[in-house]
Parts: structure tokens; sequence; C-alpha cells
């Protein structure tokens, strides 16, 4: 009956709220309080709450573990990602520890924490809001990640001192774990492709990362966290991160389900959620000034922002562990705090772009460590995306002896290919600073090789709004993607699978001939259709 419910309520839920051009997480929230009203009538069992909160447990692990995938180790020694994430820290728990020590008329200590618990920002909601964007591995989504995660570990080091819970002796066995990498490495090319390299994903978040630094007396969301951040090197990393997604979306709506489950709000719960949540964009205020402040330019330092506006539910872990009795204020609190953060984070650029004038007054004038490239040096065909597709694309452009450019919106892939000796540079197709300042004079021919749709839009867009009248070609995933990026004002689109599939067959025919003696047919005509 709890399966049919959930799974019910949730699909319901979820597909409502899309319909108001909503995430389906935000319905996932509703359907979590609409069962906690109804679920009673319906014959849920009480012990229903405990399966949610293990399957809610798993899906957190399973996606910080894809997020360490995606990472690396130095993203977070960046000085905006330690800067940022400790002066905001300290500054939001130096305005709301007062604030609610007065207001609310509570201790010293019960203030303190609820003050750290409203301090952090939501890992979960800003991985899923970013991901589905693909901009967990961009300039902006790598250093909200990085935050969060000096987030945790402030999180973590708060339980350990107000729980009066330490590591013990076995958590020395951490610092043996970068030598446990080689043996990693090749156990995920030992693998393979199946089920295998999804056993493997759930064996290191769930068991060695979960399981085995809960038994250390670490936290598990930082052991899950640890063990892909040990695979982030790997060239297989994005595969495995890929193997692992559907599992990891179906056991998330658990996450959402229990935050709405997690308990039925008076009206003084109702009245502290909406008062925080009016606080709110103060929160993504306070980011945008300290990243600025650190030099990141002000489309950088704004998306980011807004990734991080919204509560945590590392608060509510808190909560759960110091503060039992303030567990459904907060959650009321982290709820309000996605309906709001959800709609305005799937609107970001576009309120960049509208608020972009007054923004930039923000920018410091010195050279920025995410500025974007001016010229494009002698290249006469401009690559966007430098993943498989792009960098296959540019190797054969350069083979038949044109000079390509690949841009790129990850700084380290960008990197990378440099120093693999590729013309490529950091720059975000959607940034309206990089279209300003760019140089297109000597381009001819532009190919779009970035998965997202929306992205492949915008620069073939700001392509033509540039004056650029040469060819943009552009390959795509779903049939009803070339209708879009044709109306953009890409002139050759492709079906990847359609043209993969031709590709195949002309081999196939190709491979035939060769094989056949000079003058007979590759297949015998009495057996053509």
């Amino acid at each position: 009956m709890f399966e049919v419910v959930c799974i019910s309520f949730a699909f319901f839920f979820g597909l409502a709220v899309r319909q108001v051009g909503l995430p389906p997480l935000v319905g996932f929230l509703a359907a979590g309080f609409a069962i906690n009203l109804l679920g009673p009538s319906l014959g849920m069992p009480m012990k229903s709450g405990e399966i949610l909160n293990h399957v809610a447990h798993l899906g957190v692990l399973i996606l910080l573990f894809t997020v360490g995938l995606k990472l690396k180790l130095r993203q977070i020694a960046q000085p905006q990602v330690l800067g940022g994430a400790l002066l905001h820290f300290s500054i939001s728990v130096a305005v709301f520890a007062p604030g609610l020590r007065y207001l609310l008329d509570i201790d010293w200590q019960t203030a303190l924490l609820l003050a750290i618990a409203l301090s952090f920002s939501s890992t979960v909601l800003a991985a899923k809001l970013l991901e589905s964007r693909r901009e967990l591995a961009v300039f902006h989504g790598r250093t909200a990640i990085g935050i969060l995660i000096v987030q945790d570990i402030i999180a973590l080091m708060v339980l350990a001192v107000f729980s009066g819970q330490s590591p013990n002796i076995w958590a020395l066995a951490v610092l043996l774990l970068p030598f446990m990498r080689p043996f990693l490495y090749w156990l995920l090319d030992f693998a393979g492709h199946d089920e295998l390299l999804v056993l493997m994903g759930m064996l290191l978040a769930l068991v060695i990362g979960g399981m085995g630094f809960t038994a250390m007396g670490l936290s598990s969301e930082i052991g899950a966290l640890v063990m892909g951040i040990l695979l982030s090197n790997h060239r297989r990393a994005q595969e495995l991160a890929e193997s692992l997604w559907g599992l990891r979306e179906v056991f998330l709506v658990g996450f959402f389900l229990q935050i709405g489950m997690s308990g039925l709000p008076d009206l003084d719960a109702l009245l502290f959620a909406l008062g925080v949540g009016v606080l709110l964009p103060l929160k993504g205020l306070l980011f945008f000034l300290l990243l600025t402040a650190f030099r990141l330019r002000a489309r950088t330092s704004f998306l980011a922002a807004i990734s991080l506006t919204a509560y945590s539910e590392f608060g509510l872990i808190v909560a759960g562990i110091l503060l039992p009795e303030w567990i459904v204020p907060l959650a009321i609190a982290v709820s309000v705090s996605f309906v709001i953060a959800a709609p305005l984070n799937r609107m970001a650029h576009r309120l960049y772009t509208r608020l972009e004038p007054r923004l930039q007054r923000f920018e410091r004038i010195t050279m920025h460590p995410d500025e974007q490239p001016t010229s494009l040096g002698d290249a006469n065909v401009l690559i966007f995306g430098m993943g498989r597709t792009g960098t296959a694309a540019y190797d054969q452009l350069r083979k038949q002896g044109l000079q390509p450019a690949g841009l790129d919106g990850d700084t380290y892939k960008a990197r990378a290919h440099a120093e693999a000796g590729r013309n490529v540079v950091f720059a975000d197709a959607e940034d309206s600073n990089f279209w300003r300042g760019v140089d297109l004079g000597r381009i001819k021919a532009a190919v779009l090789a970035m998965d997202d749709i929306g992205s492949k839009v915008v620069a073939a867009r700001s392509l033509r709004a540039k004056g650029f009248t040469g060819p943009i070609i552009s390959h795509a995933l779903h049939e009803d993607h070339v209708e879009r990026i044709t109306e953009a004002g890409a002139t050759h689109t492709y079906l990847t699978m359609f043209q993969a599939g031709i590709g195949l067959a002309d081999r196939t025919v190709n491979v035939l001939e060769e094989a056949q003696p000079e003058g007979t047919s590759p297949v015998a005509p009495d057996t053509l259709p």
C-alpha cells in the first residue's frame, strides 16, 4: 500500500506542476505533504516513514557520488570557493543567531544551531538543477558545488562538536584512500559496460563510501562524495555517472517526498517558514556580493548565487539530531525555499540578461578568473562544445586542412585540450559578454557540438545576431530538437543516431565491396528483395 500511494502521488503531483512550468521536484514536495495529510485515511502503515527515510538516504548518497565523479579536488581550493563559503557562513550566523534569539525568545544555543542550519544551501537541489541545465562542469556550476562541499564539511564539524560524537580510531583509514585509486581505476576498467558497472557504482557510493565512513564515525554523505572524487579523473567517470542516472532519480523522489512527509505544520511553523522565506533573497544577494568581491564576473557570480539560494537538507539533518522539536518548521522552510528557488533557477539566464546592466556595476575592473576570449587567432571554423563529438569534429577538420577553434564552458576541459595541442579556450555560449567581445571576422562556419538543446539554440541565435552569415552545422539527439535549432539559425542539422546508422550502412557496403573479387556484386542478385 505504501509503494502504491507514494508512487501514485509523486507521479500525478509531479505531472501537475510541470504543466505550469515548475520542475517535478516541486510536485514531489507537495505530494509528500498530501500523503502526510491523507495517509492515515489511506491505511498507510506507521513504519513507512523509516522505509522512505532509507530510500531518500540512498538517493542522496548516489547523487553525491555522481557529483564527486565530476569534481576536481583543486576546485575546492579556489579562493572564491573557500573564501566565499566561510565568509557567507560567518556573516549568516552572525546575523541570524541574534535575530532568532530575540524574535523567537529562545536560548542562545538553540538560536545558534538554527542560524547554522539556515546558513547552508541545498546540495541536492543545486546539483539537480545544475545538472538538468548541464552546467555542473561550467565555471559557475563548479564554483557553486565547491561552496556546497565546504558547507557540508562545516555541517559535519558542527554535528561532531554539538552531538558529542567523534571519529573513532578507524577514521585514520581515510588517509589510505588515495593509495586505493590505482585499484579502483583497475576495477572500473574491469567492470565492463553493463549491470556490473551499476553495481560497482552502488558498491562505492553505498557500501564503501556510505556504510564504511559511518563505521568510522564519519559522514556517509561525505564518504559517497569522496569515493566519487577518487574516480573523477578516470576516463570512464562520465560513463559511470550516466549508468547510475535512472537509479538515482528514482531514489531522489523519496528524498523530496520525505521532506514533505516530515510533519504537518502548525501556525507557528508556517509563520517561521514564511519569515525565513522572505529573507531568502538576502542569502543569494550575499553570495553574489562575496563572489564579485573575489573578482568573478557578474554573470558567474549571479548564476552561482542563484544556484545557492535555497535552504539545505543538511539543516534538517542538524535539526533531526540536535533540535528535533524544530524539524517540522525547518522542513516547511526548506520546502518553501525549494518552491521559490526552482523556478528562479529555471529562468536564471533570462533573469541575468534582464538585470545585466545593474549587476555589472558590481564587477571589479581587473582580470577575472572567468574571463572570456576576444580573439580566436587564425581559426576559420568555430566548434562549440569539446566533448567526444566536438573533439572528433575538431580533429577531422584539422586533417582536412581547416583551422578550427574550440570553445567549452568547462575550464578544466579547455585547459586539457590546450595542453594536448588543440586551439581550445574557455567560453560559455550563453554568456552575453563573450558575444559582445569576440571577433568572428575570420570564421567561415560554426559547429554546435554541445549536448544541451538550450545552449545550441542560444549559440545559433547569438551567431546570427552577431552578423554571422556562414553555415551553422549542428547535431541533434531528438527529432523535435531539429526544428528548434533550425528556427534559431542553423543551416544543417543532423540526427546523431540516424547519421550513425547511415554511416554504419555505408561502411558495411564499403567492406563488402573490398572483400569481393573485382567485377562482382557484394550481394548475389537473386538474394536482393
